[in-house]
């Protein structure tokens, strides 16, 4: 079978690049091993959330996704860095970062991971020039000058001009353009979960700092009429396993102390997943007739809200290089001049969330003074505060 575009990967971002390149007129066929979670109720469900920021959701409006995500995304207004990491666990400071410094949005929208698959699922099946095939794998990619060519755990053989590796950070595709990568292990796990809390979060997305790794709570819509956050809690490995394996009675107990008492007791709504936390970045993101996008080509850990959004500004700079090159989505030329784009500014990202990590797990008490007083510093000169809000966003991309 020959199409336009072959995507190795099913998850939020390979999903998002098929709806992309369909929405464009592409043949698409997108093929993952597993199918896709689409009830946070399911085993497996994908229970972490994603924050699209301003050009994220810009991108999701241009591939015609936003008004099917709008009903479900809460938007995230203030951005605010708690420090907790005195002798013990209680804010000693809490710097808000506020969307209105910048622009007349928020800074983002807030969604469940597991919902996104649902929804762009769904929005795939209107597309007649895109072929989703769920539960299948990429088995063999071998590639020459002319074309790529794709063979699928079900034995289908296909052909495509351009083959995108949206299939993780053991990229298959990657693994067969013959792509180094270089890795950074913390040592850490991070465990995802939602809550409810008796006092409202107000559009506000906290980050509080201790040790061992962030806690994050991100607004969720209410649940069962109570205040909701979805939570990434970052912590060393034998630590993280040790509270995932906790009674429930125990578990919020432990996380309400870990969040400074700030939104008051927290309940536990969901079940807890466990992630491992890495930070890696491939050498290239291109070869013959290959693309990488997404955690196929960087991964980070989940500190504001870069993954995903560097995921999309990838699949934005392709898909502007591929519309401009119809004839030939998958040309050297064009391919090279992708990777011109794009690794030069995931470099840079990778390396800054990788030292923003390494200064939240930071154990000894003069170390968390040190990052406190970063803290102060950054936030108490209004134009260092406003460029660091528009690099966030990725204004400087």
């Amino acid at each position: 079978m020959r199409t336009d575009i072959f995507i190795s990967g099913g998850g939020v971002a390979g999903l998002t690049a098929a709806a992309a390149f369909g929405q464009a007129g592409f043949s698409v066929i997108c093929a993952d091993p597993a199918p896709p979670i689409t009830d946070a109720a399911t085993e497996g469900a994908d229970l972490r959330t994603t924050a699209f920021l301003q050009p994220s959701r810009q991108f999701l409006e241009r591939v015609g996704l936003w008004d099917r995500l709008a009903p479900h995304a809460m938007p995230l207004q203030i951005m605010r860095i708690v420090d907790a990491g005195g002798e013990v666990s209680e804010p000693r400071v809490a710097h808000d970062f506020n969307a209105a410094d910048i622009s007349d949005l928020p800074f983002g929208w807030n969604l469940p991971n597991w919902l996104l698959r649902r929804e762009i699922v769904a929005h795939l099946a209107t597309l007649p020039n895109v072929d989703f095939r769920p539960g299948t794998a990429t088995a063999q990619v071998m590639t020459r000058e002319a074309e790529g060519r794709v063979t699928l755990s079900d034995g289908s053989r296909i052909t495509a001009k351009l083959v995108i590796g949206a299939d993780g950070r053991t990229s298959p595709v990657r693994e067969a353009a013959g792509i180094s990568v270089t890795t950074m292990r913390y040592g850490q796990k991070a465990l995802a979960f939602a809550v409810t809390h008796p006092i409202p979060h107000e559009n506000v997305s906290t980050e509080i700092h201790r040790s061992g790794g962030p806690f994050t709570l991100v607004p969720l819509p209410d649940h069962d009429g109570r205040p909701c956050s979805a939570v990434v809690w970052m912590e060393r490995g034998p630590e993280a396993q040790r509270l995932a394996a906790l009674p429930e009675a125990e578990f919020n107990a432990e996380m309400t102390e870990r969040s400074a008492h700030l939104f008051g007791p927290l309940t536990l709504v969901t079940r807890r997943t466990l992630w491992p936390i890495i930070s890696q970045i491939a050498t290239r993101m291109e070869a013959e007739r290959v693309a990488l996008v997404a955690e196929a080509a960087h991964v980070v850990p989940p500190i504001g809200a870069q993954g995903l959004n560097m995921s999309l500004k990838d699949l934005r700079v392709l898909l502007d290089l591929v519309e401009a090159n119809r004839v030939d989505p998958g040309a050297r030329d064009l391919l090279r001049r992708y990777h011109r784009a794009r690794h030069a500014e995931v470099l840079a990202r990778v390396t800054g969330v990788d030292a923003l990590n390494r200064a939240s797990m930071a154990e000894a008490q003069g170390l968390r003074d040190l990052r406190m007083r970063a803290l102060n510093a950054i936030y108490s000169v209004t134009p260092v505060r406003r460029v660091m809000m528009r690099a966030g966003l990725g204004a400087t991309g």
